[in-house]
């Protein structure tokens, strides 16, 4: 097991069961809560209740997706939570994906002004992006994340035998969060990322670590987003605004696979505002399109598109933010792009075919 310390909480990678099973007897929590999807209670929740049989987990099961990560299903955590009679003193544990993370970590947070949780990520996006730093919420009106809060864990526990239990598609999505680690941080991963040939044949936790040390390091910088921070929003910006339409329709978008577009987009965006190179602009762009496949943007919906981005977190003075890339490995935040030019962007991306 490796341990990756932040001043407020550690995470902790690798058979982490030992330190879990300490942390539980040094702790006197009324009670103890998992929140899971129903994928999750079927192929995770067996591992966390033999590796720790002393404990009597209450189970919270909500519905599997993003298309669930709103206020109806806060409302199904807070009523279980209530009807279980949990108080301040109890303990939630999120086992799942990004989507378990945010929202637990949200209706914890907020339930009776807060209880303490813990992240255990079962995906590959959660495991090097979502469960770390403090970021929860709820999408809402289509938005992403637009109602949440800052709030720490008492710790993150990431064990990647977990990844074992998720499909090929699962995976592709979370590589696109250590790609856009690399991209803005860490040139020498990104050589490294270019050799895979097969993404069914990786040892992920080989790459867990380095793409958790960007974050930790950005997160340690800046926790509250002001500056730093929204370096990690590479390729957001657009990512958001694509899944968000995605998801009324009838072939919505994982995440990674949204912000891999987004990348696309905005590494166009790089090239045209700070220079990026053209080659470097088409490598890149090649390099997703040859792991993600080509997902044609409606020309019909540029207008929705470009709405979704208004909304945007990141957005200051009326104008649409972004994080771009003048080359591999740098990052340079607070970039403002026009609504023509972010048309051009994905124009750029839809010529890819």
């Amino acid at each position: 097991m490796t341990t990756v310390s932040l001043p407020d909480y550690a995470i902790f990678v690798g058979d982490f069961w030992s330190e879990f099973r300490n942390f539980l007897s040094n702790t006197s929590y009324s009670r103890h809560f998992v929140i899971v999807d129903e994928h999750t209670a079927r192929y995770c929740m067996p591992r966390l209740q033999q590796q720790t049989p002393d404990i009597n987990w209450l189970p919270i099961i909500i519905p599997p997706g993003e298309q669930h990560k709103n206020i109806q299903t806060c409302n199904t955590i807070w009523q279980q939570l209530m009807d279980n009679n949990a108080n301040r003193g109890a303990l939630v544990v999120n086992l799942g994906g990004g989507v378990i993370g945010d929202m637990g970590g949200f209706c914890a947070s907020t339930f009776k002004r807060g209880m303490d949780f813990v992240q255990m990520p079962t995906t590959l996006l959660s495991q090097v992006d979502a469960s770390i730093g403090g970021k929860l919420g709820i999408d809402f009106m289509q938005v992403k994340n637009s109602i949440g809060l800052f709030r720490n864990p008492q710790g993150v526990w990431i064990d990647p035998a977990f990844l074992q239990t998720l499909p090929f598609r699962e995976i592709r999505s979370g590589f696109a969060e250590i790609i856009k680690h690399s991209l803005i941080a860490d040139p020498g991963e990104w050589e490294r990322i270019q050799a895979i040939q097969n993404l069914e044949s990786i040892t992920w936790s080989d790459f867990l670590l380095p793409s958790l040390q960007i974050k930790k390091d950005i997160v340690i910088a800046d926790p509250f987003e002001k500056g730093l921070r929204k370096a990690l929003n590479f390729g957001h910006t657009i990512g958001h605004a694509v899944e968000g339409m995605a998801l009324e329709s009838e072939h919505p978008l994982l995440h990674g696979e949204a912000i891999a577009i987004g990348m696309i987009c905005e590494t166009y965006l790089s090239h045209r505002i700070l220079g990026l190179p053209l080659e470097t602009l088409d490598f890149i762009a090649g390099f997703l399109v040859r792991i993600y496949g080509h997902h044609p943007l409606a020309e019909a919906l540029y207008v929705d598109y470009l709405q979704l981005m208004t909304q945007d977190k990141k957005n200051e003075n009326n104008q649409i933010n972004f994080s771009l890339i003048p080359d591999i490995g740098k990052v340079k935040v607070n970039q403002t792009a026009d609504k023509m030019l972010i048309r051009e962007s994905l124009d750029y991306y839809n010529s890819m075919v």
